[in-house]
Order: structure tokens, then C-alpha cells, then sequence
């Protein structure tokens, strides 16, 4: 059963014995259905920005509206919850989330959740879908244009992923994932503008719908690029995530990435609580509903010996 399910898992440690296969890599080959697809989305995105100071107040509400339930479904859902086992989630908040994490449309969350434990396993390496040693660009959309490095493949397919496969809301997400997309990305968007305060259909598709699809993406890209080669590296100077507090900003609480790499577990993903972290207060709100609980922190304790160990000296515990 979904309540049932193991409570942690560590498919998302980083192995340090890995070792990278000898000889060139593969051929890069551009998937060239996504390259014109992301193109068209962001040309239809820039013409939603142009016209944004003629869209009305309410529409401009929903717009956020659709941008928080975007990200939650994938800080909140994918990522905190089913990436890493950080918290449990009520049956009520699991459908939430899955629905919010279909709005996202970021692939559905047994392949997002496989995806990144992969590359917390096998983070900066072949391995790694979106390795950031390969550059800021292919870290940030790059690795959705061309095909698959083989170890990605190779390395995901490993990965057991038993607490997915028990989780009756995430299968049910995967085997209806496309319809859910068209309906929570694509037409609750466009339709509730137009149906209640009477939007011009072109502008509820152009402004709520792509704007707000094609800023959700970039916000949670910039945690796979910017996230990973700007910032400081107080708890782990060994690896290259850094804390990002414009990516905490636009991510909601997922900028301070040298914490979260360092301590994946950790429910709020950063030290400071609910500082630029709209996540973890969402959570926190579940768990004083009854809606979340067995929220994992890791102890002052802990961090600080971690800092003094391996930090970059940039701490600043306050």
C-alpha cells in the first residue's frame, strides 16, 4: 500500500566511487522535434511579455496563481517528496501535488524523481542528465535537446525505484500523463480567464498559459545551471552546487544548493527555514493541517561540523 512505503531511500546519495568510462564520449545527437518545440514556446512566451501591460489585474492574479501551483508540484512534490523522501504526504496532498506537478509539465514525477536521483548520485559526471561541466546552456535546457548521454540511461535504469512503484498516485499520474497535461497545463490555464472575467482567449493562451509555463521551466532550469556554478559553497567546497539566493527567489526556496546537496534529506533544503523559501512554509502549513508529517531536519550540530570540516569559509549562520 502507498502508506506503506519505505520511509527513506538512498538512491539519491552521491557515489564517490564512480568512475567515469575511459575514451571519447558519444556523438551528441539534437532531438530536433524539442529544439523547434522549446523555440516556439519561448517565442510565444516573449509575445505574452510584450503584451502584458494591456492584461487585466485578475488575469495577472491567476497567472501567479498558476506559477505557484506549477512550482509547488515540483519543489513541494516532485522534488522534496518524492525525490528524496524528506517528509510523508497525506493521500489529499499527494493528489494535490501530482495535479500542481501536471500544471508544471516537467515530465511526470517517477521519471523527474528518476532523473534526479541520478544526478544527485552521480552529480557533474556523464552520468549526470543535466552535468553542469558540460556548460551553463546545456545545464540549463541543452540536456532536453539532445539525446541522452548512455550512462544516464545505463545508471538510471539501475535504480530500483521500489517507493515509485508503490505509490498509487504517482503510477496513476504516469499512465494518464498526457491527458493531465493538456487539462492542468494547457486548458485550466487558458479557460478559466476567458470563461470568468471574459480574457480574450488569445491572451489567456499567450499570458497564463505559455508565459507562465515558459517563466515555471526557466525558474526550475536556473537550479540546474546558475545554482550549480554561481554562488558560495559553505558546506561542501568538494562539489560544485552553490547557495543562489536569485534562484531561491525565482525557485521558491530551491537556491541554496550547496545545503541541499550536501544534506539531501532535509524537508526545507536550506539552513535558514522559511527564508526565501516558500516551499518549506507550504509544507510546514501541510503539517499543521495534518496533511504532512515526519518532517527530516538535520541538526545545528551536524551543519556546523560539516562547515568546519569541508566548508568554503563563507558561513554565515545567521
Amino acid at each position: 500500500m502507498a502508506d506503506e512505503m519505505a520511509e527513506t531511500t538512498t538512491e539519491d546519495v552521491y557515489d564517490d566511487a564512480y568512475e567515469e568510462k575511459p575514451g571519447p564520449s558519444p556523438p551528441v545527437k539534437i532531438v530536433w522535434r524539442n529544439v523547434i518545440l522549446m523555440s516556439l514556446l519561448h517565442l510565444g512566451a516573449l509575445y505574452g511579455l510584450m503584451i502584458l501591460p494591456s492584461v487585466s489585474s485578475l488575469t495577472l492574479i491567476w497567472m501567479g496563481v498558476c506559477f505557484m501551483l506549477s512550482a509547488l508540484g515540483i519543489t513541494a512534490g516532485a522534488h522534496r517528496l518524492w525525490s528524496h523522501r524528506s517528509y510523508k504526504a497525506s493521500l489529499p496532498l499527494r493528489i494535490f501535488l501530482a495535479t500542481a506537478n501536471s500544471m508544471a509539465f516537467q515530465n511526470d514525477i517517477y521519471e523527474w524523481a528518476r532523473d534526479h536521483r541520478v544526478h544527485h548520485k552521480f552529480s557533474e559526471t556523464h552520468a549526470d542528465p543535466h552535468n553542469a561541466r558540460r556548460g551553463f546552456f546545456f545545464a540549463h535546457i541543452g540536456w532536453l535537446l539532445v539525446r541522452k548521454h548512455p550512462e544516464v540511461i545505463e545508471k538510471g535504469r539501475k535504480l530500483e525505484l521500489a517507493d515509485l512503484k508503490a505509490d498509487g498516485v504517482v503510477m496513476f499520474q504516469r499512465r494518464h500523463y498526457k491527458l493531465s497535461v493538456v487539462v492542468m497545463c494547457f486548458f485550466v490555464p487558458t479557460f478559466v480567464p476567458w470563461f470568468f472575467w471574459e480574457e480574450s482567449l488569445l491572451t489567456s493562451y499567450l499570458v497564463p498559459c505559455l508565459l507562465r509555463y515558459t517563466v515555471s521551466l526557466n525558474a526550475t532550469w536556473l537550479v540546474n545551471s546558475a545554482a550549480h556554478m554561481w554562488g558560495m559553497r559553505p558546506y561542501d567546497h568538494n562539489i560544485n552546487p552553490r547557495e543562489n539566493k536569485f534562484v531561491a527567489f525565482s525557485a521558491i526556496g530551491e537556491g541554496f544548493h550547496n545545503y541541499h546537496h550536501t544534506f539531501p534529506h532535509d524537508y526545507a533544503a536550506s539552513e535558514f527555514g522559511s527564508r526565501l523559501n516558500f516551499t518549506k512554509a507550504f509544507i510546514d502549513l501541510m503539517f499543521f493541517f495534518g496533511l504532512a508529517k515526519d518532517c527530516r531536519r538535520v541538526t545545528h550540530e551536524t551543519i556546523m561540523a560539516r562547515v568546519q570540516r569541508t566548508g568554503d569559509g563563507s558561513h554565515n549562520s545567521g
